[in-house]
């Protein structure tokens, strides 16, 4: 499978650009999917429908609040993330401090902030560090994604920080979210298209952190991974050709 992301990798990357308003209208159909589905992982009752209607900004009557704030946070996180990888900026503690902050809007006491009290993931394999460990841990991923750059697949590389970040769940909430942006953050640095992890693909995705903890490779996620960006580059693909034999007419 990777032989062939590569393939049409480098398809995509051959054909001439979509203008800049239509590549604007892909990313924005984009977010309002990948907003949809992030959230409603972690809980967010608010319908696909209502997530487009929300970021356009309109109030979903009988929705509280805070699934309002959940969908324009992730937009804005999201747009941030874009504006990393535009200007070339590394993977940094501030960095994804900052991008839990938009994150979390709601909760302006908890944004940014390590937790500071020891959590249970329910179903988990593991138990996520005490507090007074979470910055050491930390660090050591900053510093293993890093030292990983050469040496490791661009997939396997974002799977396995994505892995390790959730195992230490440095924050009292929006670790899920939060998560997937940073694994969004290293497709897109290394010239991939980010990818959407549906709700209904919920379960592979949480049995990938069991297969993890219980193998110690991150192989299911690689090929969760890897089979999203297939999907996206295929649908990519498809776009532009059609954009251009109409060109054509």
């Amino acid at each position: 499978m990777r032989q062939k992301i590569e393939q049409l990798l480098n398809q995509l990357n051959s054909y001439r650009p979509l203008t800049e308003g239509e590549i604007q209208r892909l990313r924005e159909e984009f977010i309002v999917d990948f907003t949809y589905n992030s959230n409603a992982i972690e809980g967010n009752t608010l319908t696909l429908q209502e997530t487009a209607l929300v970021l356009d900004g309109i109030t979903i009557d009988k929705k509280p609040l805070k699934e309002h704030l959940e969908a324009v946070g992730h937009k804005d996180a999201f747009h941030y993330v874009q504006g990393l990888v535009q200007d070339k900026q590394p993977l940094s503690e501030r960095v994804i401090k900052q991008i839990h902050s938009l994150v979390l809007m709601d909760r302006p006491q908890d944004k940014g902030v390590y937790r500071r009290v020891p959590v249970t993931i329910m179903g988990a394999m593991v138990e996520p560090p005490q507090p007074y460990l979470i910055p050491k841990q930390m660090e050591q991923l900053l510093q293993h994604y890093a030292e990983g750059e050469n040496a490791l697949d661009v997939v396997e590389r974002a799977a396995l920080f994505h892995l390790q970040f959730e195992a230490i769940h440095p924050f009292i909430d929006g670790n899920g979210r939060t998560g997937r942006l940073l694994l969004n953050l290293a497709l897109l640095q290394a010239g991939y298209p980010p990818i959407n992890i549906k709700y209904t693909d919920r379960r592979r995705y949480y049995d990938c952190f069991t297969s993890y903890h219980q193998s110690g490779t991150p192989a299911a996620l690689v090929a969760l991974i890897s089979t999203y960006l297939e999907q996206e580059l295929i649908r990519y693909i498809a776009i532009i050709t059609t954009a251009h034999a109409l060109d054509k007419e």
